[in-house]
């Protein structure tokens, strides 16, 4: 099955994304950070790989990213708004960096809409660390040790206050750690996709 690549209307502009996979399977749903957007999951071959594990994959082109429009998004509400456009009635939310803006409201508003959360370190936690408190949806924090950008001890503190987490870092990876250590990422993310299952 390849990649497709789509767009869906929010607001009266176009959101991009890719996807991969079969409709019924279980949903991952990959943001990016600033430097990044949706198609640098399918150049590292996350996408095809989760699809071939018999997840179905889809990278969202965050607003002004990509091939996606710009629109003012309220960060409480836009991956809700967009989960029910793509018809997702449940997901595991892969948030590097920047998307913490949107992936952290959604953890503490609508954990009930997640069966797992990839914390790539997303900027913001400090700020939801009160909300999170005994927050249990399953959690992976992913650092990089040489992270400049986010203090890798924002992983120690999320997986401190949140029930059911745990962190890995990365040994000589930075804040993209996913792209220095690609393949040890692919099986730390499917292995704790599989435990979420």
């Amino acid at each position: 099955m390849s990649v497709r690549s789509q767009f869906l209307t929010f607001k009266n502009t176009r959101l991009h994304y890719l996807e991969v996979g079969a409709i019924a399977a279980k949903t991952v749903l990959f943001l990016h950070g600033a430097s990044f957007k949706a198609q640098t999951w399918q150049e590292l071959g996350t996408l095809q790989l989760l699809s071939d594990r018999g997840y179905r994959a889809i990278a969202l082109d965050l607003p002004g990213y990509g091939q996606s429009e710009t629109v003012n998004a309220n960060p409480q509400t836009f991956l809700l708004d967009c989960l029910d456009l793509l018809k997702v009635e449940k997901t595991a939310v892969v948030s590097p960096s920047t998307s913490g803006r949107f992936s952290l409201p959604f953890l503490v508003g609508h954990g009930d809409r997640l069966f797992g959360f990839v914390a790539i370190a997303p900027v913001g936690i400090p700020n939801f660390i009160e909300k999170l408190q005994g927050n249990s949806v399953p959690t992976l924090a992913v650092w990089g040790s040489n992270d400049r950008i986010v203090s890798p001890e924002q992983a120690d503190l999320l997986v401190k206050v949140m029930s059911n987490a745990r962190k890995v870092i990365f040994k000589e990876a930075g804040h993209a750690c996913y792209m220095r250590a690609t393949d040890p990422f692919h099986e730390e993310l499917l292995a704790f996709l599989e435990r979420c299952t």
